[in-house]
């Protein structure tokens, strides 16, 4: 929470220092935001620390960010978060709150607590009027751990590059700074559920790239990101028992490859990623528990608008952790089909039907006490309201 509240500081100084001097409306302040609630049901298992199974309202988010524009080239923003949803979160957050210098098409930077650039939609996942999805593929964007994974803190240097007119134009994203993991995290549903807690969370140095081509092609662009995580550990306690110690995660690296194409009504994308990693558990007097996981992950989606109002789409969305035997819990498979009515500028509803084989992906033990299905089908509906 210290980190939170010194980031929210920082800008609002930033955003203050330039306008002592500018009116309200030299400084162009923006107030934005929106508030969602959503239903989900599963005709086999509970689902994302919820009681799907019986049918549960428990997703509720309600967002609001200001930005502001003391100078042509300078840009402060915050955003913050109330967000529940099952029994992994029911909590205020700070998503973002930076200031951004952009010095001209080649060359900017944002720094404070800054979205990290990585893949096709982490930097647009935190806001749920921009896509028709209730849920990003799950395979690539797990909401357990979003609000963790969407932003850190540091900075982000950016820009654009002009390759000629039959060549397009490349975008690059440079990143580094420390991501912090709160001990509500969806990562750690597994361990909290056996009574382990990390009073801390868990905080540890991050550094990154992305490159994205806007090729000649009218509406394609390709892309590739790469996300580097260093060696971190956390404070552990067991106090069932009485006792402490500490979880450690190897440095590792997660490459991801993506592309995106818009012509007319159709939106087609695709998007491929691993994430390899060992974690290590060690408490006092025990032996040492060793938890291994290499999830190839992979989707692709597509979209139509069939009016200005109503839009329809489906995806195909897996996972497969390598180092788990054969069978359901060592893949998921998760077909989609979606539909969204924006009735008009302010109130949309989403529908969402999802049709999962496999188990890697989204449950926690707790709330599946007679053991998981290989297959289920859930079903999202969701009404949000912006500003």
């Amino acid at each position: 929470m210290k980190r939170l509240l010194t980031g929210a500081f920082a800008v609002l100084f930033a955003a203050a220092v330039p306008g002592f001097a500018q009116t309200v409306d030299d400084l162009n302040i923006q107030i934005h935001g929106f508030a969602t609630q959503g239903f989900l049901y599963t005709t086999n298992n509970n689902i994302l620390t919820t009681n799907s199974s019986d049918g549960s309202p428990n997703w509720f988010e309600g967002v609001v960010n200001i930005s502001a524009q003391p100078t042509p080239k300078l840009r402060v923003a915050v955003q913050g978060r109330f967000e529940s949803f099952g029994n992994a979160t029911n909590q205020i957050s700070l998503d973002y709150a930076n200031a951004d210098y952009k010095v001209n098409d080649f060359l900017g930077v944002r720094f404070g607590k800054v979205k990290s650039p990585s893949g096709l939609f982490n930097e647009m996942q935190d806001i749920d009027p921009s896509y028709m999805w209730s849920l990003l593929p799950q395979s690539v964007y797990p909401i357990g751990s979003r609000n963790s994974v969407l932003s850190h803190f540091g900075g982000v240097v950016y820009g654009r590059v002009r390759l000629g007119k039959h060549l397009g134009k490349l975008e690059y994203r440079g990143w580094a700074g420390q991501r912090v993991l709160n001990s509500g995290d969806g990562y750690f549903v597994p361990q909290v559920e056996k009574g382990l807690i990390l009073p801390n969370g868990f905080s540890v140095p991050v550094s990154g790239a992305a490159l994205r081509w806007k090729t000649p092609l009218t509406g394609l662009t390709l892309g590739i990101s790469d996300y580097r995580q260093q060696h971190g550990n956390a404070l552990l306690q067991y106090p069932a028992f009485g006792l402490s110690g500490h979880e450690t995660i190897e440095a590792l690296t997660s490459p991801n490859f993506f592309g995106k194409y818009e012509r007319g009504r159709w939106m087609l994308a695709a998007e491929r990623s691993r994430v390899p990693a060992t974690v290590t558990i060690a408490l006092t007097g025990v032996p040492n528990s060793n938890i291994f996981f290499d999830l190839r992950s992979w989707y692709a989606m597509a979209t139509y608008k069939v009016t200005d109002k109503f839009t329809v789409g489906a995806y195909n969305s897996q996972a497969f952790d390598r180092r788990l035997p054969p069978g359901p819990a060592h893949y998921q498979k998760d077909w989609d089909v979606s539909g969204r009515y924006d009735f008009n500028q302010f109130i949309y509803v989403k529908a969402e039907q999802h049709f999962l084989d496999g188990t890697v992906l989204s449950y926690d033990t707790n709330l599946n006490l007679g053991g998981l299905k290989p297959t289920s089908k859930l079903t999202i509906l969701k009404v949000g309201v912006s500003f």
